[in-house]
């Protein structure tokens, strides 16, 4: 076990040094979570006063969902990495190596759990110097941070899986796009669910994106409802330990084919 800890920090580092050589990328990514909290904040800032935020700032509302939904943005891509290693044969370089298949996979997932976390936390940060407010404390960034790495772990890793199976960038540009703005807005991302259709809040209650986003809310709430922090975050770990199965599986599948 202790090997294949060494083995997947290995391939991780490997990532994480491509990262700190390309800051400029570190900052692009932030570029879109800016517009969403502040361009977005204060263009629906008045709709609280329709009711159902459990908040007088639309702005305190919008962080969390800016948070998982950058994470889920970013590691949506996770497979084009996996792609660029196919096509330069880096992947199958290793494959002639004793190194654990599970580690192989299992690096990138970690590399994009750490990036994430990086990435919520400059969030909430921003979110702060904007003016947000977080009742709920350093307990509920303690929340809202794994929960977000938790569903970035779940699109990570079936996003490998997607791109050991279908071997195009075009084909992993075109799932991705026609996933990422349904699974937006299919969600409490923007709006409380109390001001959504119904036939669209029943909807939000089976995605993962909204999970992240109540457990999140919840535990920064001056009230947390602890109920729904443990079912939703157990729910993000079961989807994630199953994703990390699946997309092992998939790598192994790629193996035998190549």
């Amino acid at each position: 076990m202790s090997t294949a800890v060494a083995q997947t920090w290995y391939m991780t580092q490997r990532q994480l040094m491509v990262f700190a050589r390309q800051p400029a990328y570190a900052v692009i990514t932030l570029i879109q979570p800016v517009v969403w909290l502040f361009l977005f904040g204060s263009l629906f800032k008045k709709v609280v006063e329709l009711g159902g935020f459990g908040t007088g700032s639309y702005l305190d509302y919008l962080v969390p969902g800016v948070v998982v939904m950058s994470a889920l943005s970013s590691n949506m891509w996770a497979g084009m990495g996996t792609l660029e290693e196919i096509q330069r044969g880096t992947l199958n370089r290793f494959l002639t190596t004793p190194v654990s298949r599970a580690a192989l996979m299992n690096g990138n997932v970690v590399y994009n759990g750490l990036v994430t976390a990086l990435q919520s936390l400059i969030i909430v940060l921003l979110g702060l110097l904007g003016g947000a407010d977080y009742p709920g404390g350093i307990g509920g960034v303690a929340v809202l941070v794994p929960a977000s790495v938790l569903l970035g772990t779940v699109f990570g890793a079936l996003s490998n899986a997607l791109g050991m199976l279908v071997r195009e960038r075009e084909s992993l540009i075109g799932i991705n796009t026609f996933l990422l703005l349904p699974l937006t807005f299919l969600s409490s991302a923007f709006m409380a669910p109390a001001q959504m259709p119904g036939w669209m809040r029943h909807i939000a209650a089976f995605n993962p994106l909204d999970w992240a986003m109540v457990a999140g809310r919840s535990a920064l709430s001056a009230d947390p409802d602890w109920g729904d922090v443990l079912s939703r975050g157990g729910g993000l770990l079961a989807l994630a330990v199953a994703a990390v199965w699946l997309s092992i599986r998939t790598f192994r599948s790629y193996q035998r084919s190549v």
